[in-house]
């Protein structure tokens, strides 16, 4: 008994010859360390965050610089200053991120040269900056909402612009999709109530300037070496483009400007605006490294909407039927403008059958969806017009009933 021990006890112990070369054999790797080192780290927010957060920083811009700039209110009423600060806060801000974070290391593959600079982007950065100007100047004079009504012909302005200066020839199919745009803009126009000339000639001339830049934009800085995201550009642009406002704030603005208007509007309150108008250009990075140009043009619809909406409840920018239904007409055109008729039917297909496949396996919950939208539809409208339309007041409705005038004497 104590031999058959000992020699399972020295059988344990000692290592057979197959596992010896086994020990000795080298081991491979389960994961390759190069594939494990260079593998980027996967997004950790849904797009759904980024459309949210351009959606609600584009709106905030808007109805931040026409709080400050309302002439009733008087908090600010200088536009031009306005936009060279917002203009120096974002330069300061480009350099302080292209020094500590990556998010401007797109600048390394741009070959700027001072020619480059002085022919391209300076000549840019003069459109730029008047489009600045007429955009923020239309705010003393107009409503919010007519103003994106007139915003939804930037692209027709382009087109019309890309074919003045040669860039591309006329094309009267593409002229009559565009057409729409301009005749939903021209019916929305007629049925503003608080049509100011001044501020209308501002916001036209600011759009022009604006698709001047754009075709110079594609004319001068095309190739694959000038190719700049949103805040590349800004990194070049700000600075030239703070400069030219600065020059003419000086001679309009400055004059006119005191202490007082500051105090009035708050130290906090500026360096809150530039922050808002700076963190929009964030956003619009990773806005378009994450969704489609499908989702870029829905969005910018929806938050066309949401402003006109929000400009007519908050604001009490009254808004007629009869621009609704130009305003309509322009965002349809302006949809299929940038998309075209053959996305269109592909989109609209997709959508069908996910649809019907989440009727089929979901028949309760589509009905429950189909009756809550209606029924937020429905109310929307009704909130909507009841802030938007002069809704009949106690003296109006005993003129109707009696036929005086309110103030006439018995």
């Amino acid at each position: 008994m104590t031999t058959e021990t000992e020699k399972t006890r020295t059988s344990e112990e000692i290592p057979t010859a197959k596992e010896v070369a086994d020990s000795q054999a080298p081991v491979l790797p389960v994961v390759n360390p190069a594939i494990a080192k260079t593998e980027a780290p996967k997004s950790t927010f849904h797009p759904a965050v980024y459309v949210i957060c351009w959606i609600t920083l584009s709106s905030a811009v808007i109805l931040f610089n026409k709080e400050l700039l309302d002439q009733k209110k008087s908090l600010f009423p200088f536009p031009i200053i306005l936009t060279t600060w917002h203009l120096s806060f974002a330069t300061f801000m480009t350099q302080v991120l292209a020094r500590t974070t990556t998010l401007l290391d797109g600048r390394k593959k741009v070959k700027m040269t001072g020619r480059v600079y002085l022919r391209a982007i300076v000549p840019i950065g003069f459109f730029f900056s008047l489009s600045l100007i007429g955009g923020n100047k239309a705010y003393l004079y107009l409503s919010v909402a007519f103003i994106q009504m007139l915003k939804a012909t930037t692209p027709v302005a382009v087109l019309l612009t890309t074919w003045g200066l040669g860039m591309s020839p006329p094309n009267m199919k593409i002229l009559f999709n565009v057409s729409f745009i301009v005749i939903g803009v021209v019916i929305a126009s007629f049925g503003e109530v608080r049509f100011v000339l001044t501020g209308f000639i501002y916001q036209i001339g600011g759009i022009t300037f604006e698709a001047i830049r754009l075709v110079m934009v594609q004319r001068l800085l095309s190739s694959t070496e000038f190719k700049m995201d949103p805040l590349v550009s800004l990194y070049y642009f700000a600075p030239v483009c703070a400069i030219m406002n600065g020059i003419v704030a000086l001679i309009v603005e400055v004059p006119g400007l005191s202490m007082e208007n500051f105090y009035r509007a708050g130290f906090i309150t500026l360096l809150a605006n530039a922050m808002v108008a700076f963190l929009l250009n964030v956003s619009v990075v990773f806005l378009i490294g994450k969704t489609s140009s499908l989702v870029l043009t829905l969005c910018g619809v929806l938050k066309d909407i949401l402003l006109v909406t929000v400009s007519a409840m908050v604001h009490k920018d009254p808004v007629t039927p009869l621009q609704l239904f130009g305003y309509s007409i322009a965002l349809g055109g302006l949809i299929y403008y940038k998309l075209g008729m053959e996305k269109l039917r592909e989109y609209a297909g997709h959508a069908n059958r996910s649809w019907a496949e989440y009727g089929a396996t979901n028949p309760i919950r589509r009905r429950l969806l189909v009756i809550g939208v209606s029924a937020a539809i429905l109310v929307g409208i009704v909130v909507f017009l009841g802030y938007s339309t002069n809704l009949p007041t106690p003296s109006s409705v005993n003129h109707l009933l009696t036929g005086k005038l309110p103030n006439s004497k018995a």
